[in-house]
């Protein structure tokens, strides 16, 4: 029987991004980033005129801070070592929505976390990518960790034999996000990985709670 597996998402997961992301668009860009859980491109004003930044333009600097930023990016607290705790037990995989030319970039990023794990980029809602590994894997169990709701309930329309777990370490904007689990395409909501770590060795040896 093959390895039970974790398909976990990075940014607001494992590695702080919006606070980070927030401080450079300031400096940077003379840019105030509110992380009161709007859309992006609904929470960012030039601080200058007061105009609101186009869509077009909050991809461009999305995709410039990855060029250049992923440095700036801390842990969130307690995920390296959760991290490897579960890899004594089970294979552990990143699925991040950046550009796929970043993948290298974005493993080598967690390499210098203390977090040795394959990464997969996806574009868009997760579940057809989430259903590309568990096939690959065949895992005994599975179970899928995302901070945006709408890629669990992606999860759950195309991959429903997979646990999920709504998780959302970044305190700013955890309470602003829409809940999956109470929408009922996650199986628990947890921000916190000391909390979050018993649940998931739980699920995947286990009945889930």
């Amino acid at each position: 029987m093959n390895r039970p597996l974790v398909i976990t998402d990075c940014d607001e997961v494992l590695l702080h991004m919006v606070r980070h992301f927030r401080a450079w668009l300031h400096d940077r860009h003379g840019i105030e980033f509110l992380l009161e859980g709007n859309p992006f491109a609904q929470s960012m004003r030039r601080i200058e005129s007061g105009d609101q930044v186009s869509e077009e333009d909050v991809f461009a600097f999305l995709n410039s801070f990855f060029d250049s930023e992923m440095p700036r990016q801390t842990a969130i607290d307690g995920a390296v070592d959760a991290i490897v705790e579960l890899q004594r037990e089970a294979d552990v995989v990143v699925l991040t929505n950046i550009k796929d030319h970043f993948n290298e970039s974005r493993q080598r990023q967690l390499a210098e976390h203390g977090i040795d794990a394959r990464v997969f980029t996806n574009q868009g809602p997760k579940g057809e990518a989430l259903k590309r590994i568990f096939d690959e894997y065949r895992p005994s169990r599975a179970v899928f960790i995302d901070d945006i709701a709408k890629h669990h309930a992606s999860a759950a329309e195309i991959v429903p034999v997979v646990g999920r777990l709504h998780f959302c370490g970044e305190p700013a904007i955890a309470g602003h996000v829409p809940c999956a689990f109470q929408a009922g395409h996650a199986h628990a909501r947890i921000d916190t990985w000391d909390k979050a770590l018993p649940w998931l060795l739980q699920h995947l040896h286990g009945e889930p709670s």
